[in-house]
């Protein structure tokens, strides 16, 4: 799937949103992927997830790992596309954490699978969790990079698409500065 393709699904299902957005990172944008709306087709998620399968897959991981709220429907899709178990870490305390049963073993090769990484805090807090239960994280991987967040994680990063969207902070972003209203659609608190 090229990154054409994965853009055009986003556009088709309204999932590429243009605007004034407060992101899940508190930084800001003029434009917002709103992967759910993609995600809610199952014949697109499964395409999607299938892709990410093929650009990871020869890592080999035997779980795959995501955050909630966003991660799960794609990681679910990765990993029935790898063969594998897919679980998600979601937050209590305002930390992430495996609850639900969900477990991680030493011998574990973990694949963080993200919807879309905008500065990699997400994927990080995912990746602390697998390594704090004892497993081998050995990549991530998502629909969209909008960060070009490989150097910065530490770990091979496969996305569909790297998409270099400008993110601001809020007290440097232009779209504040002219008053425009801004609306958060994300979905961490």
């Amino acid at each position: 799937m090229t990154e054409a393709q994965v853009l055009d699904l986003f556009r088709q299902s309204g999932a590429l949103l243009e605007g004034h957005f407060r992101l899940s990172s508190g930084l800001h944008s003029n434009r917002y992927l709103q992967s759910a709306l993609v995600l809610q087709h199952p014949d697109l998620a499964s395409l999607l997830g299938q892709a990410i399968a093929g650009r990871a897959g020869h890592l080999q991981p035997t779980v795959v790992l995501s955050p909630a709220l966003g991660g799960i429907v794609i990681g679910q899709e990765t990993g029935r596309a790898l063969g594998v178990r897919a679980i998600f870490a979601e937050r209590q305390e305002g930390r992430l954490t495996l609850r639900r049963g969900f477990t991680v073993e030493a011998s574990d090769r973990v694949l963080v699978v993200e919807d879309v990484i905008t500065t990699g805090l997400s994927t990080r807090e995912t990746v602390d969790v697998a390594t704090a239960a004892g497993a081998q994280v050995i990549g991530a991987a998502s629909i969209i990079d909008r960060g070009r967040n490989a150097a910065t994680l530490g770990l091979p990063l496969f996305a569909l698409v790297q998409l270099d969207v400008p993110a601001y902070a809020p007290d440097a972003c232009p779209l504040c500065a002219r008053g425009e209203p801004v609306v958060k659609p994300g979905s961490r608190a």
